[in-house]
């Protein structure tokens, strides 16, 4: 049975705080929790006014103690943006915390621009460079490997959930190489995901981690009462997008009705292209796309991302949808 699991980018609403959005985070995932979903992740990303997630493994140690359960993890560490040694410490130490609650999702992607790179003392070429050899490194510094010249308790010996996230065929190849579970972006870059996908259960090699391919794929969810309140919610989230990718970006705006209708060619057909990995409507409408996306990929767990202005709203959304899907009843 598929799992369903949630990814959240911790939003900064106009006129709202990070110290506001990092409480909602909190209540999103006791809700996320509540709801069934198996995982509750937080995204990396820096210098952006809308998104309070930067500082990934703080972050996560906040949502470990609004929950009791649910799997918490990073989806993901932008591994360029950082060395081996610190993430293990960090990762030990949430595991230490919230034992056999914690994943680390893997990136290539720096996610940051040149005036990032310099602010991480970081050359983005040589680090990308180097993410396959840090992504072992990582491993054999959770395995307490003996070889090493230095531990990082408590990263020593800690159990995380490594995985590996990617929007192009190299993650996939390197996430089947070191046999690790896969997790496919394509809630924003669908362009290569089923030839990732092929890519990963053709080549998976077992390992002591995995002894099978175990896919993770991203869709964006809006559920509300009807298509028409979906699509409303939805425009916030769109507005950012579209801001994002025409060099405006901000916090996260307020819905505005018919949105779609207001924007020019192009970026109607750039929202159309993220579509096909995404579930905006009424419960019925949600189901039937959760099913063909899953169909599609034939994915293991799903996982939902969408920013809504309303934290009420975001949360009454994952709960039809995991009604509708068949995880736990709405609240």
């Amino acid at each position: 049975m598929t799992a369903f699991s949630v990814l959240d980018l911790v939003p900064v609403r106009e006129g709202g705080t990070v110290a506001e959005a990092l409480a909602e985070a909190a209540r999103f995932a006791h809700a996320a929790e509540r709801a069934g979903c198996k995982r509750f992740w937080v995204a990396e990303h820096h210098a952006m006014d809308g998104i309070a997630g930067g500082a990934t493994s703080v972050v996560l140690g906040h949502i470990g103690q609004a929950t009791r359960t649910i799997r918490i993890g990073a989806g993901g560490i932008m591994l360029p943006n950082h060395n081996p040694f610190v993430i293990a410490e960090q990762f030990g130490t949430l595991d230490a915390l919230f034992p056999g609650r914690v994943d680390l999702g893997l990136g290539r992607a720096p996610g940051a621009d040149g005036r990032i790179a310099a602010a991480l003392r970081k050359d983005p070429r040589i680090a990308a460079e180097r993410f396959p050899q840090d992504v072992v490194e990582l491993q054999a510094l959770f395995a307490a490997d003996p070889r090493l010249t230095v531990q990082a308790p408590p990263g020593a010996g800690a159990q995380v959930e490594l995985w590996m996230l990617g929007s192009s065929l190299f993650g996939a190849q390197l996430a089947a190489q070191l046999g690790l579970p896969y997790a496919f972006a394509s809630h924003f870059a669908p362009d290569h995901l089923d030839g990732a996908l092929d890519l990963y259960r053709r080549t998976f090699r077992p390992s002591a981690a995995l002894d099978r391919p175990y896919v993770m794929a991203a869709m964006t969810l809006f559920a509300a009462d009807t298509d028409e309140e979906a699509e409303f919610l939805a425009s916030s989230q769109q507005q950012s997008f579209v801001r994002l990718r025409t060099g405006n970006p901000g916090k996260l705006p307020p819905p505005v009705a018919d949105y779609r209708a207001s924007l020019p060619g192009q970026a109607q057909a750039m929202l159309d292209h993220l579509a096909q990995a995404s579930a905006i409507g009424s419960p019925a409408t949600v189901q039937e796309r959760v099913a063909r996306f899953i169909e599609r990929t034939g994915a293991d767990e799903i996982l939902f991302s969408g920013a809504a202005f309303d934290p009420a709203a975001r949360i009454r959304s994952l709960e039809l949808a995991m009604a509708t899907l068949g995880a736990a009843p709405p609240h």
